[in-house]
C-alpha cells in the first residue's frame, strides 16, 4: 500500500490534521494499522506511566498532538501507530518516528523496519522520545547504539489575563499567510543552502492546516527577524523565533513573541506552548521572562 491514502488514513488525517492530502509531494502508506485517537492512553501504552499524574499526562498528549498538526513532513508513513516522518533532514522534529499508541508487533521487529526505511532514504534513522513513551524503549534504543541528541524543553503559559506589547520603535509586520518570500527570509536566518530544501520545505509550511500568524521584522530591505503563530483550537504554539545574528541584542524576539501573542489572543487563545532547547539559555530566559513554564522535556535517539 506505500504511498497510496488509505481511505480511514484519510479520515484521520482531516480529523487530526496530521498531513494535508493535497499538499504536493506529502506520501502517507499504512502497515499493520490500528486507527485511535492520537496519543490515546491505553493500559498497554501507559503500564510505565504511573509516575506522571493524569492531568500532566493530558497535556503532554494535547501538545504532542498539536505539535505534530503545527509541522507537516515531507513524507509520512502510519505504521502500527508509529509515525515515520522524513523531510530530509530539514529539523529532527519533521524527520523522526514518533509513537501515537500501543505497539501490536514485536518492538525489536518495528526498530528494524524503521531502520530500514531510513536506510533507503539514505538517512540516519531517529527516534522521538516523550514522557508518554513506556520507560524500556528510550533504554533499548541506547543499546542498540543510538546516541541522544537535541533535549528540549516544552513550556506552557495561560493567556488570561495578561497583556502583550511589540515595544516603542519595533515595528513588526504581521500576515494570515504564509509566503515563498516570508520562508525564503527564514532560510536566510538560518543560513539554510540545501537545493532540496529550498524545493521541499514552502510545501511543508504551506500544508499547515491551521490558522497561521505570520511576522517578521524587516531591516534595509532584508529579514532581520521572524516568528510563526499557530493557533490550533485555543492553543496558541509559537515557532520559528529566529533572528539574524547582525541584529541580536535589539529585542526583535521579544517584539516578536508579543506581537504574535497579542494577535493570537484577539483571535481566541487561551494558552499558548513553545519548544525550546535545554542548550538555549537566551531563548529559555526570554521566555521566562514573557511568562511561559518548563512542563516537560523530550529528546531524540538517533543512529
Amino acid at each position: 500500500m506505500a504511498n497510496r491514502v488509505h481511505p480511514a488514513v484519510a479520515a484521520m488525517s482531516e480529523r487530526h490534521g496530521i498531513m494535508s492530502t493535497k499538499a504536493i509531494g506529502f506520501q502517507i502508506s499504512t502497515a499493520c494499522m490500528e486507527l485511535k485517537p492520537l496519543y490515546r492512553l491505553t493500559s498497554n501504552y501507559n503500564k510505565n506511566m504511573a509516575g506522571i499524574n493524569k492531568m500532566k499526562k493530558n497535556l503532554i498528549s494535547k501538545i504532542e498532538d498539536l505539535s505534530i498538526n503545527a509541522w507537516p513532513s515531507f513524507k509520512i508513513e502510519l505504521y502500527d501507530n508509529w509515525l515515520i516522518r522524513f523531510s530530509h533532514q530539514y529539523t529532527l522534529r519533521t524527520n523522526c518516528v514518533e509513537q501515537l499508541g500501543p505497539s501490536t508487533i514485536a518492538l525489536s521487529e518495528k526498530i528494524d523496519y524503521c531502520e530500514s526505511i531510513y536506510t533507503d532514504y539514505n538517512s540516519p534513522c531517529t527516534f522521538k522520545i516523550t514522557p508518554l513513551i513506556t520507560g524500556n524503549f528510550d533504554s533499548l534504543l541506547a543499546e542498540r547504539g543510538y546516541s541522544r541528541l537535541n533535549e528540549t524543553n516544552v513550556m506552557t503559559m495561560p493567556l488570561k489575563g495578561r497583556s502583550f506589547h511589540a515595544g516603542s520603535g519595533i515595528h513588526v509586520e504581521l500576515s494570515d499567510t504564509i509566503t515563498n518570500d516570508w520562508i525564503f527570509g527564514v532560510f536566510r536566518l538560518n543560513n539554510v543552502t540545501n537545493p532540496i530544501h529550498h524545493e521541499i520545505v514552502p510545501n511543508m509550511f504551506k500544508a499547515i492546516p491551521k490558522k497561521t500568524i505570520v511576522a517578521k521584522i524587516m531591516h534595509d530591505g532584508q529579514m532581520a527577524a521572524s516568528g510563526l503563530g499557530i493557533l490550533d483550537r485555543n492553543d496558541l504554539g509559537l515557532y520559528a523565533i529566529y533572528t539574524h545574528v547582525s541584529y541580536r541584542g535589539r529585542g526583535y524576539a521579544r517584539a516578536i513573541c508579543n506581537t504574535i501573542l497579542n494577535k493570537g489572543k484577539s483571535l481566541g487563545a487561551a494558552h499558548s506552548y513553545l519548544q525550546v532547547l535545554k542548550n538555549n539559555p537566551p531563548a529559555i530566559h526570554l521566555y521566562e521572562s514573557l511568562g511561559y513554564n518548563a512542563q516537560y522535556s523530550y529528546w531524540f535517539r538517533q543512529k
